[in-house]
């Protein structure tokens, strides 16, 4: 398969290594699924799909409101337009929920595999859905995203496996008074391409999006959002929290667009690192452009290390320094995790840090 894709010369594209995507889509993929598949147990529950290689596995697979078929979902992406218009969609109309956690398991096994989503929510419809990406190869996503009046989203993403490529493109228009809630856990061994544009386009819209991006060895992590304001009093919160140790890099572009017309506009963005080793790297880059007079807009980056002397209080308590280490990167991730609603689903995502704090990889 011959790839067109985009140079590390471009600034947009600067931080990503794109180098293992070429053999990636070469290979043959094996097949192969684990027997034990990491769902999250929910009291209530919709839907529950697994697509292996991109393909959804109809034996193991519960479509509840969720669709197959075509969807709408095209962009100019590098990346994203590979996926094509085949794939998954959740359109609920107007008054309608979901009926429980929608929750979809990706599953590489070694190749490269495209698909495209659709979530289509109408006037005041609500619907929450986890994503998790495991496995190895290239998973490449395409997603479009649309929220009438008082509409609600909740999309948690993890991403764990072993080696390989996620990359993810979103696309989000929100409508009036719409809420969208985007968080997302990188904690596996795998490389990942974030990027994102989330359009406010109703009057009183909100949206948060962040999470944590958990890298080690020579992995990247590389995201870029926009969020851009086209009406008044719209909220947006972007809240990323990095870990890097050993030669590890993680990367956060975020950008606030504010219109002329977005007056009362309230946006914060707060980018932190945390370096876990002097050869890792940590790039933060938060961005706000402003056309309107009547905003309130914040932004902050900060990148350092674990503070030596709550080690050293720590370790004096008989807590041992590898304990100690990670227990302060704990609580240096806390917040991007919090800010997941639905307790369920927030504990599985703790515990998948968890595991990354131990030392495994997903």
């Amino acid at each position: 398969m011959l790839l067109d894709l985009p140079s590390n010369r471009a600034e947009a594209w600067r931080w990503s290594d794109l180098s293992a995507l070429p053999a990636l889509a070469d290979a043959a993929p094996s097949g192969r699924v684990p027997e034990a598949l990491p769902w999250i147990e929910a009291e209530h529950e919709a839907a529950r799909l697994l697509f292996v290689d991109g393909k959804l596995d109809e034996g193991r697979s519960r479509l509840g409101p969720v669709e197959i078929g075509t969807v709408t979902a095209e962009t100019s992406h590098p990346l994203g337009r590979l996926a094509g218009k085949s794939g998954w969609a959740l359109r609920l109309g107007r008054d309608h929920a979901a009926g429980g956690l929608v929750q979809i398991i990706h599953v590489s096994t070694g190749a490269a595999d495209h698909l495209a989503a659709e979530m289509a929510l109408a006037d005041d419809a609500q619907a929450s859905i986890v994503e998790t990406y495991i496995g190895d190869g290239w998973t490449n996503r395409l997603t479009a995203m649309s929220l009438g009046k008082g509409a609600r989203l909740m999309l948690s993403r993890r991403v764990l496996g072993t080696v390989g490529f996620v990359s993810l493109t979103d696309h989000a228009s929100l409508g009036e008074g719409a809420s969208l809630d985007l968080a997302t856990l990188a904690a596996g061994g795998r490389d990942t391409r974030l990027d994102g544009e989330i359009d406010l386009d109703g009057a009183g819209a909100f949206a948060e999006a962040g999470g944590a991006l958990l890298a080690r060895a020579r992995q990247r992590h590389d995201v870029n959002l926009v969020l851009r304001h086209r009406a008044p009093s719209g909220t947006s919160r972007q809240l990323w929290r990095s870990v890097a140790d050993d030669k590890a890099a993680c990367s956060v572009a975020a950008r606030v667009e504010v219109a002329r017309d977005a007056q009362k506009t309230d946006g914060e963005q707060s980018l932190k690192g945390l370096l876990l080793s002097r050869g890792a790297t940590i790039n933060a880059k938060p961005e706000l452009e402003i056309f309107a007079d009547d905003v309130k807009c914040a932004h902050g980056a900060t990148v350092g290390e674990l503070d030596r002397r709550a080690l050293f209080y720590l370790e004096s308590r008989g807590v041992t320094p590898e304990e100690a280490k990670a227990l302060l990167t704990r609580a240096f991730v806390a917040d991007a995790l919090d800010r997941i609603g639905a307790v369920e689903v927030r504990d599985a995502f703790y515990a998948d840090a968890e595991g990354w704090f131990g030392g495994g990889d997903g």
